[in-house]
């Protein structure tokens, strides 16, 4: 059976619509000026973040280590995968650490963010099974 196509008003195109953006006399916007000294401090707390992920990757190779904090993560002991990782020499930023029988998740954060900024946060996503 055959339906003519229903022409529902709402949905009807309006050939005279005007576009109010791209009105002359609207006022452009102003914006301020550009400061990079927030950006600044941004990168330099990053470059910590990514130079303690580092000694953070260079110890989880060890495998003696790996399979000691894989087995506590597969006991669900989170007290000893945070002591594991509190162990680790010169890794002094904040890290929290979650785990999945599949992978685990270290989230770095910035000392300004202990302290209260909200700058950066470097988050280290590994998978370690299936």
């Amino acid at each position: 059976m055959y339906y003519p196509p229903y022409d529902h008003p709402a949905y009807h195109q309006n050939q005279y619509h005007t576009n109010i953006f791209n009105n002359r006399f609207l006022p452009s916007r102003q914006y301020p000026p550009v400061d990079t000294e927030m950006l600044s401090q941004s990168l330099n707390e990053f470059q910590i973040l990514i130079h303690q992920g580092e000694i953070l990757l260079d110890r989880l190779n060890d495998t003696q280590y790996a399979v000691q904090l894989m087995q506590a993560a597969q006991q669900g002991n989170q007290s000893e995968v945070n002591r594991l990782i509190d162990s680790i020499d010169g890794l002094y930023v904040p890290t929290q650490t979650t785990y999945t029988p599949s992978g685990v998740i270290f989230e770095l954060q910035s000392p300004a963010v202990s302290q209260g900024a909200n700058c950066c946060t470097l988050k280290i996503t590994l998978k370690w099974g299936m």
